[in-house]
């Protein structure tokens, strides 16, 4: 790439990252899964075992840990907050970016590469997910960085020698550094989608010319220390590892039980409006005719290769995340740049058809949200039923403005921009949402609220349920009551005891003994069952949502949150037999 191109590609990156930061420490740690993502990093830093990752010091080999250390890095430049949290996921995904814009310029040209980078930094999914602490934005960034170089390669005289022998060597470490943070399912989409890729150039016989020792060596190097150094710190690990986490649960698990179809669905809204232009991005790259018409075509073929294999691996089983289509984002992205590209050089009467059309589509997705936060009625509340709305209307609005440009004289250019502005208008209103959601997806108040009573030695109990953000916020080992979970495993080693209480009865016991701190996070719905096996009576400390936490001792502060909120009263005893009433 020519140092303008490496300047644009930069350019775009940097603008996603400072779009990404805005504001990414504010929101508090969602449940489940960044609550999980933040405290493994932080019992790393605490513990200085950076092999065996543990979740609320249980080991938790679900995945591997080169987020978990990236992490660790944010958290001690910036502290144990959320910010350092979400720091990789924004880092990850700006550079993604910044990937797309190079590969969709290599292909297509540079206002095609740059308009690329817009529409996969803009889709709401991407969007939505660079700013939450998770490691899917890191294996998408890992799979683009690898399918990119692969590409390059193909486009070499040869995979043996020169340019194309380096490409392949970084494509490796690309996709070494994807099972680093994902596991082998990196190596599945890089290597599923150049054979297929080459398959449909048929080019079968240069896989015989891909220097596979030196491939293997390479990212062997990346991957097989920790692999190593993990089992042999952990007896078990390879096989849980490997066929339980992986293959059982590919063909198996139906913890997230969605149909066939929902990851497309998923895809086309997660990219919406921008998915709208790909098709005619694939349009204008089946009718150019330039000096690198043949090149295009592979290009074309490519694209629609990574985005198919992505959306098809992933809808195969039944346990399916909306995460899950990260990876396969960037070649829709590069399909609708070139599909804006090409709207740019259409005359006004086609421009003005083509964004007429957007106009009503996005205007008939407004119209169903409405009648649909009409029927949810109360369950959403008026705030969130807002937010619906605003998220729905926003496209609306840039796809009108859009419409209005054109009609006045303006170019392609200036209905693009209008399309951004609606965009922002959803990102507002689902950012929003995020915060008016707050008391159903995280429980940092009712953490800060239990701290100041976490005297050492005391016990920090929860019932039934692991809230994932209460340890990172307390700074304190969770012990779950008759529950186990994702950390059963590993949940009978030694080191794992003080975070599994039993049962009722163990909790009850601990409860009362003499001298001992007892802080137990419950349902509200959960309170007529346990308060009466609880002696001394209960004092209530904080409440967040559905969670009151109660503590054995008398209460120091003024409780906050729970208003309303009553106790059951706890059983009278006879005096003279002692005997519940």
């Amino acid at each position: 790439m020519a140092s303008s191109g490496r300047r644009r590609a930069i350019l775009c990156g940097v603008i996603a990252a400072i779009a990404y930061m805005a504001g990414l420490g504010r929101p508090p740690l969602w449940e489940p899964d960044e609550g999980r993502y933040a405290e493994i990093p932080r019992e790393m830093i605490v513990s200085g075992d950076y092999v065996t990752p543990r979740d609320d010091w249980v080991r938790y080999f679900e995945k591997p840990p080169l987020v978990y250390w990236t992490t660790a890095i944010a958290m001690k430049a910036l502290g144990a907050n959320e910010f350092g949290a979400r720091l990789p996921a924004a880092i990850f995904s700006a550079g993604e970016v910044a990937i797309t814009e190079a590969i969709a310029e290599a292909m297509f040209g540079a206002a095609s590469g740059v308009l690329a980078a817009m529409a996969l930094a803009l889709s709401p999914l991407f969007f939505g997910f660079a700013r939450f602490a998770t490691i899917d934005p890191a294996l998408a960034f890992f799979v683009t960085a690898g399918l990119g170089c692969y590409f390059a390669a193909a486009r070499s005289p040869s995979f043996r020698a020169g340019a194309g022998r380096r490409w392949m060597i970084l494509a490796a470490m690309a996709l070494a550094f994807g099972t680093l943070t994902k596991g082998p399912v990196a190596l599945v989409l890089g290597g599923g989608i150049g054979a297929v890729h080459l398959m449909a150039e048929r080019r079968l016989r240069d896989i015989a010319a891909i220097p596979w020792l030196m491939l293997v060596a390479v990212g062997g190097l990346i991957v097989i220390p920790w692999f190593a150094a993990a089992a042999i710190q952990n007896p078990g690990f390879l096989s849980f590892f490997l066929v339980h986490e992986h293959l059982e649960r590919y063909l198996s698990s139906t913890e997230h039980d969605w149909g066939p179809y929902f990851l497309f669905v998923v895809a086309i809204a997660g990219t919406w409006p921008w998915i709208y232009f790909a098709p005619a991005g694939v349009l204008a790259i089946r009718r150019d005719r330039t000096a690198d018409t043949a090149m295009r075509q592979s290009a074309l073929r490519f694209l629609l290769i990574w985005a198919g294999f992505v959306l098809m691996f992933f809808s195969i089983p039944r346990s399916k995340l909306g995460s899950y289509v990260l990876p396969g984002l960037p070649p829709l992205a590069i399909l609708a740049g070139r599909g804006l590209d090409a709207l740019r050089a259409l005359r006004p009467e086609f421009r003005r058809q083509r964004i007429s059309t957007l106009a009503g589509i996005c205007a008939a997705i407004a119209l169903g949200t409405v009648i649909a936060v009409g029927f949810a009625g109360q369950r959403l509340g008026p705030g969130l039923g807002a937010d619906a709305i605003g998220v729905a209307i926003g496209p609306l609005i840039g796809a009108a403005l859009a419409l209005a440009a054109i009609r006045i004289g303006y170019g392609g250019g200036i209905a693009i921009a209008a399309i951004v502005l609606g965009t922002m208008v959803a990102f507002g209103a689902a950012m929003k949402a995020r915060t008016d959601m707050i008391s159903r997806n995280t429980y940092r108040n009712l953490a800060l609220a239990i701290r100041p009573y976490l005297a050492p030695g005391c016990t920090l109990a929860s019932y039934v349920h692991f809230e994932q953000t209460i340890p990172f916020y307390t700074r304190h080992r969770e012990a779950l009551v008759g529950y186990r979970g994702e950390l059963a495993p590993f949940g009978d080693s030694a080191d794992a005891a003080a975070s599994f209480i039993r049962n009722d009865a163990a909790m009850a016991g601990m409860w009362g003994t003499s001298g001992g701190c007892f802080v137990l996070v419950i349902d509200r719905r959960d309170l007529a069952r346990v308060v009466p096996i609880l002696n001394p009576a209960p004092a209530v400390i904080g409440c967040e949502g559905k969670k009151v936490a109660l503590y054995n001792r008398a209460a120091m502060l003024a409780h906050s949150g729970c208003k309303g909120l009553m106790l059951p009263e706890p059983p009278r005893f006879d005096e003279k037999n002692s005997s519940a009433r």
